[in-house]
């Protein structure tokens, strides 16, 4: 099973595709998209959406995951990000693909285990998961890979039939959530 995972951003979009093979994780391909740096918002925003639908049509996944967006302090570049993801929502939705979505605490807490994680501990613990020579770079790529590592988790671990088949109530989000199955 493929999955295909994104990191929506209005300079750079990273994106990742990962195939599960028996218990193993591996990689596909990943990279990163963005317009050239003396163009229009629109014509980057252009740039990311082809790149995507090229991406999505050549490696044809099972899914894709897409990064939540996060509390920003700053509305326009906030806003920008809005207009990033809607973009590779819309590439998504064009390919016929179902899509996910993940808060960064989520993608954190999936790859490794705590939800404030920095930057370069998400790169590593990328790299162990998909048994990488090196950490991906730059981070939009990584953030990408971890994306849908946290997708394949989420399908794939012990609430997984549950959340398939719609018996799963609510997913924990801490300890203090957990409910034992009567």
């Amino acid at each position: 099973m493929k999955i295909f995972g994104i990191d929506p951003g209005s300079e750079r979009t990273g994106y990742g595709c990962i195939e599960r093979i028996g218990s193993r994780q591996s990689l596909v391909i990943c990279g990163s998209l963005a317009g050239r740096s003396n163009a229009t918002f629109p014509d980057k925003l252009q740039a990311i959406h082809s790149g995507l639908v090229r991406l999505l049509e050549q490696h044809r996944p099972a899914c894709v995951a897409v990064e939540n967006i996060f509390y920003a302090r700053n509305v326009r570049s906030a806003l920008k990000l809005g207009h990033a993801r809607g973009v590779a929502l819309l590439a998504a939705a064009e390919a016929g693909v179902p899509v996910a979505e993940y808060s960064p605490a989520e993608i954190k807490r999936a790859i490794v285990g705590y939800g404030r994680a920095e930057k370069q501990q998400m790169q590593q613990m990328v790299k162990l998961l998909l048994g990488l020579d090196a950490p991906p770079a730059p981070h939009d790529v990584a953030d990408a890979l971890a994306v849908a590592i946290c997708h394949m988790h989420t399908i794939s671990g012990p609430l997984a039939n549950e959340v398939r088949t719609g018996l799963a109530r609510r997913t924990p989000r801490a300890w203090r959530d957990y409910r034992p199955a009567r």
